[in-house]
């Protein structure tokens, strides 16, 4: 069950998407648990992280759909962001909170399942999925997406989270093996990064939530090569 939240305050709109939805439902045989608002307040307003997907209108008469996508992503990096409006130049502001897409008033059938597959697409990629640790006093699980990157220190491995750090007696080299399938490079020696937390390149280094991780020259190649892989298939 995929859930969806329409943020539009345009009854006609609404009924629209509802309708698509439906349509896309019984040609996919994907299944949708539908939500709707009439303005984004009602939406940020004590904002619960439960939706997969928000389709959100830009023009709103109380707050609008930026404003209510930045209150949004304070709280929720995960969910599915994809706007509607009547101006294109909306689609350049709507990277700031890293929104999938936009579509344009009028809405055609066409161009909504289009976005909507994309939107599936990288929904199912961020699906959760959870390593087990050894730590100090026991075993503590780490959900592989909140993991910025993996670093080495002594006979000890440094996990670094959106959480903060973690200690682990855990070997680098089981560490790769299990994380590899789920976009994991090792950028240089004793460091294992998530390549969906790097932000950009910069100085021959990678740019992992604010922090420049040297790729070695060794690894500069294979790093790439992967980088630009992930990018392609998220961007499918």
């Amino acid at each position: 069950m995929i859930r969806v939240a329409i943020v539009e305050d345009e009854a006609s709109y609404m009924k629209q998407f509802q309708k698509y939805l439906a349509q896309y439902a019984k040609e996919s045989g994907e299944e949708f648990d539908i939500v709707t608002f009439t303005d984004g307040d009602e939406i940020a307003g004590g904002y619960k992280s439960v939706y997969d997907i928000i389709l959100m209108d830009v023009q709103m008469r109380f707050m609008d759909g930026m404003s209510a996508a930045e209150e949004i992503r304070k709280v929720d990096p995960e969910v599915v962001i994809i706007f509607i409006t009547n101006m294109s130049q909306y689609a350049i502001r709507g990277y700031a909170v890293d929104a999938l897409d936009y579509v344009l008033k009028p809405v055609s059938y066409f161009a909504f399942s289009q976005r909507l597959d994309r939107a599936i697409a990288r929904m199912k990629k961020r699906v959760d999925r959870f390593i087990a640790v050894p730590v100090k006093g026991g075993m503590q699980k780490i959900n592989v997406n909140r993991i910025y990157y993996v670093e080495s220190q002594g006979h000890n491995l440094i996990f670094h989270t959106s959480k903060g750090e973690l200690v682990s007696s855990r070997t680098m080299k089981e560490t790769e093996e299990e994380l590899k399938a789920v976009h994991f490079c090792i950028a240089s020696k004793g460091i294992l990064i998530n390549l969906e937390h790097v932000d950009g390149i910069r100085e021959g280094c990678a740019v992992v939530n604010g922090e420049l991780l040297t790729i070695s020259r060794s690894r500069k190649n294979s790093f790439m090569e992967s980088l630009a892989n992930y990018m392609s298939e998220v961007m499918k």
